[in-house]
């Protein structure tokens, strides 16, 4: 049957997205890495979402996802931030690391990686999840690298802040903080609070900041459970 071969090829499609965006990305066109990171994305809404309308998802499928999703939202996000270390400015004592340093970019691909092993076995994230998506991570460095290149390399002491960042977004890929999830099982204000008031202060948020909004709604979306978890642990 030709429908149960449509959600793997849509899969397929996230991952030709990703290495087209990776290829890009070694060759510094960061912005265009950054859009087939964003068409991996749809890709990979529109498989999950055909396996289920044909009842057609298998085990291959399952694990067909999580190759494509670790190479468009691990390895090509990874590689735009290994492009952006390698052309800031360092400290003096620090230029030797030059040729080295910026291959630690790649520590967030392994734990992309873990993540979505960790997603895969996980049966607690139904409405929400465990841990920030790869998808979210990955439009957040993919959104800082393109719209915020002028502030990373404004002064040579902010590479530790690039690395400070890839060591901070690895650890809350893969944490036990419960991150909420854009699905609604009624339309009401009580119990999806926290929901609309996120959608409603990312409008400002795209107008004011523009390329790197997404950045920006990465860390706000963070932010925003881990005061929702906080609260709700106070209880």
């Amino acid at each position: 049957m030709i429908k149960k071969h449509i959600p793997n090829t849509i899969t397929c499609c996230n991952l030709v997205s990703g290495c087209v965006a990776t290829a890009f990305a070694f060759g510094g066109q960061l912005d265009t890495a950054l859009l087939f990171i964003v068409i991996g994305a749809v890709f990979d809404f529109f498989d999950g979402m055909s396996a289920r309308l044909l009842g057609v998802s298998s085990p291959i499928g399952k694990e067909l996802d999580s190759l494509a999703d670790d190479v468009t939202f691990g390895v090509a996000p990874a590689t735009m931030v290994f492009f952006e270390l390698g052309v800031m400015d360092y400290p003096v004592w620090l230029e030797p690391a030059r040729g080295v340093l910026p291959f630690f970019a790649y520590v967030m691909a392994a734990f992309s990686a873990l993540r979505l092993a960790k997603f895969n076995l996980d049966e607690r994230q139904a409405m929400g999840f465990i841990g920030l998506p790869t998808p979210a991570n990955a439009l957040f460095w993919g959104s800082l690298t393109v719209g915020a290149c002028g502030w990373l390399e404004s002064s040579p002491y902010m590479v530790f802040a690039v690395l400070a960042l890839v060591v901070l977004s690895s650890i809350v890929m893969v944490s036990e903080v419960p991150m909420f999830a854009l699905k609604f099982k009624h339309w009401g204000w009580k119990g999806n609070e926290l929901k609309y008031v996120f959608i409603i202060t990312c409008v400002p948020l795209l107008l004011i900041f523009r390329v790197s909004a997404l950045a920006v709604i990465v860390a706000w979306y963070v932010i925003l459970s881990i005061y929702a978890n906080a609260k709700n642990n106070k209880r």
